[in-house]
This record gives C-alpha cells, sequence and structure tokens, in this order.
C-alpha cells in the first residue's frame, strides 16, 4: 500500500473494470487487474465485545475457526481489549490459551490484537519492564499485529509498545484515534501520525470508535495522510451512526488500503460493519478484497445460531443512535454504560447522563473517549449526575487523569475543575511511565505460590489483580467443587423474572412446612453463606443470611435467602420453601451489633452501589483501621464502582469506631460503611 499512483487515482475516482457490467460483480479475470483490497475481521473481539459485552467463550471461537482462517481475512482481530478482563473475571477462561487454541487453528491468518500503549490492556499506565514482558510472551504465543493506541494520542504513551513488538518480530501498527472537538484538526491527527512514524510503526490504523467519521471528513483525512507519511492506512469505523460504510468507501478511494469489519449477524449498532455489504460495494469498483464466500457463509450462519445464546436479552431500541454525535461514546462503552447505570438502579438517568457526557469531556480537556478515557469520563458525567453536584465526588482515575498520570490532555483542563479535584496538588509534565518503578521483581508478594502456574500468570495478576486472583482461586479448585462460572450465572439472572407471590390476606399464617422437609445442618449454612457471597460479588442480587431465628426463608420469587423468626413467620410468603435449621454453635451464631457500634448513627455511606475494599490492592496495607483517629477528605476505603475505583473520606475530623462491610463485599448505595464519631 504505497502512495496512490495516477493509475490508481483513476480506479479510485469509481471507475468499473473495463467490460463488467454495472451491478454484477467481477469475474476472477477482471479481478486480476483490480487493486487488492485488504479486510480485517474483528468478530472475534470488537464486535462481540460492542455487542454481547465480551461474551463469547473459547469454545465458541473454536466451533469455527477453521472456517474463518479460510475466508482470506487480511487478518483476524482475536484478543486485547476487553477480552483479557473479561475472560478471567467473567468466563473462568485463561486469555493465554485461548490466543494458543486459535493460533494453532489459522495457519492461512495473522493474527491480530488491540493493545492500549502503557496502558496494556488495563485502566492505568504500567511500568516499562512490565509492559516488554507481555508483548514479548504475546508474540511467542502467537499474535502477529498489535494495533497500538493512546487514548489521548500522546505519543509518549506509544513509544515503548512500538518498540518492544518491533524488537519481538510482530507487526506495529500505530494509531489514530479520532474525535470530533475544536482542538482536533486534519494538521492535529498528521502531526501525531507523523510522530509515530519516526518511531518506526509499521502500518497506520484511523481508530473511529465511536461512528462519528464521515465520509467527507475521511476523505480529506487520508489524503492528508497518503501525501504526509509512507506506511499502508487501515480504517476502523463503528456503524452506530449509520456512517461508517459510506466513510469506508470514501475513505478506500482516498487510499486506505484496508479496513475492518465483522460478519454480519455480529455486524452493525455499535460494532463494524458487515463485511458482505462492503464486498458487495466494492464489487463494483476497481479493489477487490478476494475472500471465500461460501467460507463467509459457514461463517455467518454459525454466529446466526450462537447469537441466540450469547446476545443480551436487552439491547438498544434502534441501531442507529444519532445522538452518538453530540455524546461520542464508543461501541464498546454504550452497552457497558447501560449495564452500569443498571446496577446502579438509575437506568432511567441515561438522557441525564448522556447531556451530561459532553460537558465532563470539555472541563477536562477533549480526551478522545476510547478505553480507559471513555471509562473515566463516563463514569464521571454518571457520578455528576447521580450525585446531582459536578465533581463533588471524583474517582481515583479521574485524579490521576487531571494529575497527567495518563497523559497530556489534548487541550488545557479548566483551571477550576484542576484546583478542585487536586487542590494544591500539581500536574505532571514528564513521560507518565517515568514514574514508575519496575514491576515485575515484586510483582506477586503477598499472593500463594501454589495460585502461580507460569509467567503468564504473573502478568495476568499484574495487570488485573483481584481478578486474575478471583480466577486462580476457581482454578485451583477440583472440578466438582468449582463455584459456577459468573457469565452463566449472570445469563441466568437475566431470565423471565418468576411471576411474583400472590399476597396473602391480611392475619393469615403462613403454611407449615412439608413434612419430612430437609433440616438445614451447619454446613448447608455455611454452603449457602459462600453461595450467596459469590452471587453478592457478582452484583446480581441483593442476598443476605442470618442464624439468630429459628428459621431460614428462601424466596422463590426473589434471588433473597433472609433470616426469619416465628413472628415473622406469620406474614411471611405462603410460597416460600420453608428449611428447618440444625442447632446453632455459639461461635458460629452472628454476633449482634454490640449498642452504640453505629457511633449514635453517624456512619459514613456508599455513595455507588459497588464492591467495598479496605487496602488500594491485594498485599497493600488498609487505608484506615477501626480506632484511627482521621482528617477531614482522608481516604478511609474505596468502593469499586463500573469499573473505577473511588476513595471514601472521612468528612470530618473523626474516629473510626467500626467497619460495618468487610473488605471485598457487595454494598449498596447509601449502605453504612463504617460508624464514627466526631473529635
Amino acid at each position: 500500500m504505497k502512495k496512490t499512483s495516477k493509475t490508481r487515482k483513476k480506479r479510485a475516482a469509481g471507475q468499473t473494470v473495463a467490460g463488467a457490467k454495472p451491478n454484477q460483480p467481477a469475474s476472477e479475470e477482471e479481478n486480476l487487474h483490480k487493486i487488492p483490497l485488504r479486510i480485517t475481521d474483528t468478530t472475534l473481539r470488537d464486535a462481540h465485545q460492542s455487542l454481547w459485552a465480551t461474551r463469547m467463550r473459547t469454545a465458541d471461537v473454536m466451533g469455527i475457526i477453521e472456517a474463518i482462517d479460510s475466508v482470506g481475512y487480511y487478518s483476524l482481530e482475536m484478543w486485547g481489549g476487553a477480552t483479557f478482563d473479561v475472560c478471567m473475571r467473567f468466563l473462568r477462561e485463561n486469555p493465554w490459551e485461548r490466543l494458543r487454541q486459535v493460533k494453532a487453528k489459522t495457519p492461512n491468518t495473522p493474527l491480530q490484537m488491540l493493545l492500549r500503549g502503557q496502558n496494556v490492556l488495563g485502566y492505568k499506565n504500567y511500568a516499562d519492564d512490565l509492559l516488554d514482558r507481555f508483548v514479548a510472551l504475546a508474540c511467542e504465543n502467537g499474535m502477529d499485529i498489535f494495533r497500538i493506541f493512546d487514548a489521548l494520542n500522546d505519543t509518549r504513551n506509544l513509544e515503548q509498545a512500538i518498540r518492544s513488538v518491533k524488537k519481538y518480530g510482530g507487526h506495529a501498527q500505530g494509531t489514530i484515534c479520532y474525535t470530533i472537538s475544536p482542538f482536533h484538526t486534519v494538521a492535529e491527527f498528521v502531526r501525531a501520525a507523523r510522530e509515530q512514524v519516526e518511531i518506526g510503526i509499521d502500518s497506520l490504523c484511523i481508530k473511529d470508535m465511536a461512528g462519528i467519521l464521515s465520509p467527507i471528513s475521511a476523505e480529506r483525512l487520508i489524503s492528508a495522510l497518503v501525501k504526509a507519511i509512507d506506511v499502508p492506512i487501515q480504517m476502523h469505523c463503528h456503524a452506530s451512526s449509520g456512517m461508517a460504510t459510506a466513510t469506508y468507501v470514501e475513505g478506500v478511494r482516498a487510499g486506505a488500503g484496508a479496513i475492518d469489519c465483522s460478519i454480519s449477524p455480529m455486524a452493525g449498532f455499535s460494532a463494524q460493519p458487515p463485511v458482505e455489504t462492503l464486498l458487495a460495494i466494492f464489487d463494483e469498483t476497481s479493489y477487490h478484497a478476494n475472500l471465500n464466500k461460501d467460507a463467509l457463509r459457514e461463517q455467518c450462519r454459525y454466529f446466526v445460531e450462537l447469537a441466540k445464546k450469547r446476545r443480551p436479552k436487552q439491547g438498544p431500541l434502534s441501531i442507529i443512535d444519532p445522538e452518538i454525535l453530540q455524546h461520542q461514546i464508543p461501541g464498546g462503552m454504550i452497552s457497558n454504560l447501560r449495564a452500569q447505570l443498571e446496577e446502579q438502579n438509575a437506568l432511567d438517568r441515561l438522557d441525564d447522563v448522556l447531556a451530561e457526557l459532553p460537558r465532563t469531556r470539555a472541563d477536562l480537556g477533549f480526551p478522545p473517549l476510547v478505553t480507559p478515557t471513555s471509562q473515566i469520563v463516563g463514569i464521571q458525567s454518571v457520578i455528576n449526575v447521580l450525585s446531582g453536584k459536578r465533581f463533588a465526588m471524583v474517582t481515583q482515575e479521574t485524579k490521576n487523569y487531571v494529575k497527567g498520570l495518563y497523559g497530556r490532555p489534548p487541550a488545557r483542563i479548566k483551571p477550576a475543575i484542576v484546583k478542585q479535584i487536586l487542590g494544591n496538588e500539581k500536574p505532571i509534565t514528564c513521560r507518565p511511565a517515568d514514574l514508575l518503578e519496575p514491576m515485575l521483581p515484586q510483582a506477586t508478594e503477598g499472593v500463594a505460590p501454589k495460585l502461580i502456574q507460569n509467567e503468564e500468570d504473573i502478568l495476568s495478576y499484574c495487570l488485573f489483580p483481584e481478578q486474575a486472583l478471583g480466577y486462580f482461586e476457581w482454578r485451583a479448585l477440583p472440578p466438582e467443587k468449582r463455584p459456577p462460572i459468573p457469565a452463566d450465572l449472570e445469563a441466568e439472572a437475566k431470565e423471565e423474572p418468576a411471576a411474583p407471590p400472590k399476597p396473602e390476606a391480611a392475619g393469615t399464617k403462613a403454611a407449615a412446612p412439608p413434612a419430612g422437609e430437609p433440616l438445614l445442618t451447619p454446613a448447608d449454612y455455611g454452603a449457602l453463606k459462600d453461595l450467596l457471597q459469590t452471587f453478592n460479588k457478582l452484583g446480581l442480587g441483593e442476598l443476605s443470611i442470618a442464624r439468630k431465628g429459628v428459621r431460614v426463608r428462601l424466596s422463590t420469587g426473589k434471588m433473597a435467602i433472609s433470616a426469619a423468626d416465628s413472628d415473622a413467620a406469620q406474614t411471611a410468603d405462603p410460597e416460600a420453601e420453608w428449611l428447618e435449621p440444625g442447632p446453632v454453635a455459639a461461635a458460629e451464631a452472628e454476633p449482634e451489633p454490640e449498642p452504640g457500634a453505629a457511633g449514635n448513627g453517624q456512619t459514613i455511606n456508599a455513595p455507588l452501589n459497588g464492591t467495598l475494599y479496605r487496602s488500594p490492592g491485594p498485599g497493600k496495607p488498609t487505608l484506615a483501621n477501626e480506632g484511627d483517629e482521621v482528617e477531614q477528605g482522608a481516604a478511609v476505603c474505596i468502593v469499586e464502582a463500573m469499573k473505577l475505583f473511588n476513595e471514601i473520606t472521612a468528612p470530618c475530623k473523626c474516629r473510626l469506631l467500626k467497619f460495618l462491610v468487610e473488605h471485598g463485599q457487595p454494598v449498596k448505595k447509601d449502605d453504612p460503611l463504617v460508624s464514627f464519631e466526631m473529635v
């Protein structure tokens, strides 16, 4: 894909090949005279990340991989992005094993991944030693093409990744994250592209993660890039706004030599345009992709069937979202944003969040909305709406962004916002990774050696400590003792809810338990408690259990396990199942709360639904302990909500009396977290 020649320009002007009939595909002989068009298939990564919240399993992939390999794609994007995190967190799979299995079955197609530059696959910058070893092992396990991007288009965050990929023999594809703002001009994008070429990229991708690149803008941008740089140009567009297909046509005619598509059952909406449609369009032009259409049909039929099992029960109401031209939320983020609002019981505030998002983005210097900045800006917008006061509470990631730890913002952040978020602290000006110490020497301190099987596990743990530990612990159990896979529980929880039980007339007593009802032994009680903690950790229900009563009620209409004493039984649900508990040993019984433990009603409460953590990471000390005296504004714990961390601070100078939620346990908005008394 060199610079466009005069002959190529004539063909790119839209002429059909001599002798070809309009609206008919060209013959094989005619295709020999056409310009090759390379197509990357995104079905196994970005398509299901955008449409199915990345819930495709490795078994799903392997069921069709040989047919996909025979299509003739330029490359197959199947790794990176959110796949790594979700494999461990929700699917209980080893992402490295998926890469190995796919490589073994794709001798004809290069594999491709999405690498977040210095963020690797996480949501913050990681040290150079971790990034380098990750790239090395990815290459060893079969990765060929690395699409490397930085959310801020800060070239400093791409340098190490590009150099490592080239060192280990991979293809380093640089990336321009496309967005629209007063500061993102064609000249600015060309400047960033030139910087990446100087570092040594092998090709360049225009990453239109929100689907907002118009056909005319694509022609202008790619024409300018073709004149300025001498590396092949690829286009990656989402179909969210409905413009992507036309944008591809204009971009290719302007000089782009490759495009990203997905198979039709996994295309459109917030994913990429369908490959079949683009093939039909370009068949009438001077370009030819030379794909095996029989293999495409087989791939299509497979995903039509798989979609019945993996597609979320509730999707967007419309396949086109014209509002995306305003809020610019990328394809992979919009489905997550809906899920995260639902998790906060605030799905009805989606319109408010979409209206707030452009304001938050402008206040933060117009960052392109792609991981992790899409997550940072999106969740900060959610918090601004739910809290009722803009930037009254900010995530740790928002603080780090404003401080410069993610890189250089495209535009100046409003000084008032910097002051509100950082106080007297000053933003950094150096390359963020220069501040990081090597991570690998002490990477797994505090982790049980039996859980770590190889170097890949060490890297997985460095990137996603909590998620990796959860997977390692699950993996270490005998298969028959492993809890259910979180994604399976998640799917079951989204099934149609059971009909609510009929209300009982006032004064009517609950039916007596049927004869022969099994006893709930202490072992049963422990098993139930473990099970409900698993549900709680996944955020799939509001489960609780206690042993102070003489009966335990297992509701059939709701996912809830709760204690019921003999008085409560008089008004209990008559359709509930009753399990008689066995004797409770004094040591097993849940302790009654001590009088005054809540500090005369003064508690620090959860601002959002999420998971409480007492420390900022595995193996790190707790932020605060019971009995500590803390100053106003001091961090006492963390609530992880929507993948980001929110420091929970003391409202005044006080003494912490008692933590009311254990480390790692779920909390709901307004739940008391810790009691205190003023000092």
